[in-house]
């Protein structure tokens, strides 16, 4: 495998104007490619121990990465406790497991918002179907017991499915909208999650980015109208920025 890193910092120069890109490393964890990221400005998400640990050796510092997972392991946890790894945490037990940790430090929630589409069922990750994420209507209830248990809700995280259609995409901005309003002023950050498609055969159109932006952005302001804060948006692709890179 060659890749070219010249494409890489496109695609991540093609979504500056988000407040982060997070690149989901699992789309390829390659050090060197890692590395190329970090210094092309981006952040890194990680789903295990070991995902964590490659992130800090491609020099990426601990706050710079987040911990994005369904449930923690004792290998997770012991990375998360040893380098104060920030949590986006997908269950209510994973929230307990956490605050009974770490009482004090605020968290990310991802929601499941009960719809999800991707490129083919297997990379669908919202809707009755997907085991990932909080459920939509279980949010008001996490939410309080989060502040039960001293662990405030500072951040919102939906993922829809890998290769999402625009429509789809951009109907997880008006839940977010919603999702936001039950957190409130202590919301800090929202996270767009990823799936964003790329061409696979000649003749496909590339993906409207910049719409995709601006329908982000916008949403961004008027939660910050409804709750008196505009939170940071992040952007969490994968495949987006490495898969036309490599041959």
């Amino acid at each position: 495998w060659v890749y070219d890193g010249a494409v890489i910092e496109a695609r991540i120069r093609s979504l500056a104007a988000f407040d982060a890109v997070r690149y989901a490393q699992k789309a390829n964890s390659n050090l060197a490619v890692l590395a190329l990221v970090r210094r092309a400005g981006a952040v890194v998400d990680a789903v295990s121990a070991g995902e964590i640990a490659r992130a800090l050796a491609a020099g990426f510092a601990p706050r710079d990465v987040t911990f994005t997972a369904d449930l923690f392991d004792t290998a997770a946890l012991a990375w998360i406790g040893r380098h104060d790894v920030p949590v986006n945490v997908g269950s209510p037990d994973m929230l307990a497991q956490y605050a009974s940790r770490h009482p004090g430090r605020g968290v990310t929630l991802r929601v499941n918002p009960g719809f999800g589409h991707g490129h083919a069922p297997q990379v669908n990750t919202g809707g009755e179907t997907s085991k990932h994420g909080i459920w939509h209507a279980d949010l008001p209830d996490v939410v309080a017991h989060a502040r039960q248990l001293g662990a405030p809700v500072t951040g919102l995280h939906v993922h829809i499915g890998s290769g999402s259609d625009f429509d789809h995409l951009t109907r997880t901005c008006a839940a977010m909208e919603g999702f936001a309003a039950i957190v409130g002023p202590e919301l800090e950050s929202i996270s767009a999650g990823g799936g964003l498609p790329i061409p696979y055969r000649d003749g496909e159109a590339p993906f409207d980015v910049e719409r995709f932006t601006r329908a982000w952005l916008d949403t961004r302001d008027r939660i910050g109208r409804a709750i008196g804060r505009a939170p940071r948006v992040e952007v969490e692709p994968g495949r987006y920025l490495v898969a036309e890179s490599g041959v």
